[in-house]
């Protein structure tokens, strides 16, 4: 049995089967390989904790400071620690997964199907974190406020009642959609510019590639902290 959160599929893709469930091989391959990279630094960095940060410590610290001020801008003051964690590991996971999608010459490792790139540039990946976003928006609500979280679908008035209940899904189709769509279109282009110019054009889009997927990390997890502030409030 096939089971997918979307049916956007973009060429060709190496198919797992566990237990009954069918997944791409080559996005879990990559997803694995960020998973570890940001395990590694993060373990890295903490083991010989300094009183005066250097060297990998500052590094891990000034990234935990940055997600913290994401956090703190967007839910809250007073609110804002419990979340640290998950804008966090958003922010990390896409961020590190975009670059390994526009730095590593995946091209050059032959499967036997399809081909290994960026997680966030399959659909089925987006949807996964979106929904994540929007099951802890839903959280944040009703631990805050129980019941009367729901009371906000009829406010100001219960005419806004259908422009409410579909304001809550166009927020996970929306943040799926804009990293999938940003992500695949960067790897597209340089793939194709690669082929017609294959010397110097290619580098400075490669250069604005990298700058649009931290974007699209900041963009990304700012936008779910700003819903689950919005949950809060």
């Amino acid at each position: 049995m096939f089971f997918s959160l979307a049916a956007v599929e973009v060429g060709t893709h190496l198919y797992w089967t566990f237990a009954g469930f069918t997944v791409h091989g080559q996005v879990l391959l990559v997803t694995w390989l960020v998973i570890a990279t940001i395990l590694a630094i993060a373990i890295a960095g903490t083991l010989k904790l300094e009183q005066i940060p250097k060297g990998l410590q500052n590094f891990v610290e000034s990234v935990f400071e940055y997600v913290a001020g994401i956090a703190k801008d967007q839910i809250g003051e007073y609110e804002y620690r419990p979340w640290i964690p998950y804008i966090g590991t958003l922010f990390l996971f896409i961020f590190v997964a975009n670059w390994y999608g526009a730095l590593v010459p995946w091209k050059l490792i032959e499967l036997p199907e399809g081909e290994l790139a960026a997680p966030t540039n399959d659909i089925n990946t987006t949807v996964a974190l979106s929904l994540l976003t929007s099951i802890s928006y839903f959280y944040a609500g009703l631990s805050k406020k129980g019941l009367g979280f729901f009371a906000r679908y009829i406010s100001p008035t219960p005419i806004f009642l259908p422009i409410n209940i579909l304001e809550d899904f166009t927020k996970p189709l929306s943040l799926s959609f804009r990293l999938f769509g940003n992500i695949l279109a960067d790897e597209i282009v340089v793939s194709v510019l690669c082929l017609l110019v294959p010397l110097f054009i290619p580098l400075p889009v490669m250069v604005l590639g990298l700058f649009a997927s931290s974007v699209q990390a900041l963009v990304f997890s700012t936008l779910s902290a700003a819903y689950i502030g919005e949950s809060l409030e």
